[in-house]
């Protein structure tokens, strides 16, 4: 069924490739921060009002992990504060609410990929502002908060992973951390398990949208190496304790996507996803 849908953060590396799929099945409003700043709760209530969408998929996200450190007030204003006005936008008409969030409201203390009945137990700013807007987005009675972690592909190749690629594409050495574990996502699975959502309608709530498996981020830069046909690329492996990074960032964070599943949605494997990304750039 076509639906009118407002994508906000439209803008970004999520959001460009939400609305480059969605187009394609629904009457797609996106907007961009120019054009709406979610943390204005006024503007974002009077945009919902006259536009009046079936849905509203929120890509909108301060993702700056170090910096929220140092500027939380930013971090809290675009993923906290501003998911609390969608949330009340969306119920003021009825409109089903679209929220992506983070592995980050995990510790990574554990040993097995973390489920959604696992409880978050967010460390630093930028976790806490990821978990209040998941918390926020629940006000929306029909809500879909979907984790995803280590985003990477869509028009606006940018993420970490881009950047591994585009280093061992170009010969030169590739630091990758070896103690920190991760459920890759590549953006256009995201943006098909969301498309799939909105036409089965599963239950509201938390739902892990990421690639299916885990990996370390060693073990992503050698299968882009070995995809990418740079199997004598340098890559150096490096611990996280060594990196001095501000914020704290989970070891552990593969999440399980077995919920999604049962929902009628599966999501491919990283390494699936891996290669489609690869062959993509080498076309480009």
């Amino acid at each position: 069924m076509k639906q009118l849908v407002l994508v906000t953060g439209a803008a970004g590396q999520l959001g460009e490739a939400m609305v480059a799929q969605l187009e394609a099945r629904h009457e797609v409003v996106n907007l961009g921060r120019a054009d709406l700043d979610v943390a204005d709760t006024g503007r974002v209530l009077a945009t919902v009002a006259a536009v009046c969408p079936d849905v509203i998929v929120n890509c909108a996200a301060y993702t700056n992990v170090d910096g929220a450190e140092t500027d939380p007030s930013a971090a809290l204003a675009a993923n906290a504060w501003a998911v609390r006005a969608l949330a009340r936008a969306a119920t003021e008409i009825n409109a089903v609410l679209v929220h992506f969030s983070t592995d980050f409201v995990f510790d990574g203390t554990t040993t097995r990929p973390y489920t959604e009945a696992d409880e978050p137990n967010p460390r630093g700013t930028y976790a806490v502002s990821k978990l209040l807007g998941e918390w926020f987005a629940a006000d929306a009675a029909a809500h879909y908060v979907l984790r995803v972690e280590s985003l990477f592909g869509g028009p606006r190749a940018r993420s970490s992973v881009d950047k591994i690629l585009q280093n061992l594409i170009a010969g030169r050495e590739v630091r990758a951390f070896a103690d920190r574990t991760v459920s890759p996502s590549y953006v256009e699975d995201v943006v098909f398990a969301t498309s799939e959502i909105l036409a089965k309608r599963p239950a509201p709530g938390v739902y892990h949208c990421v690639n299916t498996g885990w990996t370390t981020w060693s073990g992503i830069a050698r299968e882009l190496a070995s995809l990418a046909g740079r199997p004598d690329a340098a890559i150096v492996d490096v611990n996280m304790g060594d990196a001095n990074l501000l914020a704290p960032r989970p070891k552990f964070a593969a999440l399980d996507n077995a919920k999604l599943t049962a929902a009628g949605i599966t999501m491919p494997t990283w390494q699936d996803s891996l290669a489609r990304y690869v062959e993509l750039t080498r076309q480009k």
